[in-house]
């Protein structure tokens, strides 16, 4: 299957499929960083009746959310990687693990407090706090996912990752934000994702060069095209 995006300056990839039609052998890397669907809904529209504040955005609907993956998926999955990080690790069988990944999101009202992501990693638990309360965000960045991760907070997992790590895996992929975390950082990053409306979206993000002022500003401003297919 060909990239739907391929940047081969950052060594970033871009699929649009469903991660388990792709070669395997493709998809091994160091790091699985994911916010796997939790079968919830999400993509239900659910965002339209939670905030008073402001008129809710709609991202349409969908049934990628209808159903978290398999326990063999994540098996799998694991067995690609040497390293895991996964978001909403309390949705899912995992083994017990000494470090969880805590994301505190200075939220109020009717969303969550925080979000877990299970790790294999040898540490302590650690806490990231950032917000993300609806319309109210410690950094007003783009936002095209009615479940997309604030830049900032991914960048800080992959801090959070061995040094050994070159290469992450995102087989979930919704707007590509580990893919461009990775791209700012300058680790390569294979990011699968089915709908093609965030795959475009993804591959949007990452044409533009990320600069760090000291925030998480993602800046429109581009030095080289990468190939688009």
């Amino acid at each position: 299957m060909n990239p739907y995006y391929h940047d081969p300056k950052a060594n970033i990839t871009i699929y649009n499929a469903d991660w388990r039609e792709l070669d395997w052998e493709l998809l091994k890397s160091d790091l699985l960083l994911t916010d796997a669907p939790y079968g919830i809904g999400e993509a239900k529209g659910k965002n339209k009746s939670r905030t008073k504040l402001a008129v809710a955005k709609d991202y349409g609907v969908s049934d990628w959310d209808d159903s978290p993956p398999s326990d063999f998926d994540l098996i799998q999955l694991r067995d690609l990687t040497k390293y895991q990080i996964i978001f909403g690790g309390n949705y899912f069988v995992l083994p017990p693990s000494r470090c969880w990944l805590v994301w505190d999101k200075l939220n109020s009202g009717d969303f969550a407090d925080a979000e877990l992501a299970w790790t294999n990693l040898d540490k302590a638990v650690r806490v990231f706090r950032y917000l993300w309360n609806g319309m109210l965000k410690e950094n007003q960045e783009y936002r095209c996912h009615p479940t997309q991760k604030p830049l900032a907070l991914m960048k800080w997992c992959l801090t959070q990752a061995p040094s050994d790590v070159k290469s992450v895996l995102d087989p979930f992929a919704g707007s590509c934000t580990t893919a461009v975390a990775c791209k700012a950082i300058g680790l390569s990053c294979i990011a699968v994702e089915r709908e093609e409306k965030y795959a475009a979206d993804g591959a949007k993000r990452l044409e533009q060069e990320v600069f760090d002022f000291g925030g998480t500003d993602e800046r429109n401003m581009q030095e080289v095209l990468p190939m688009r297919i």
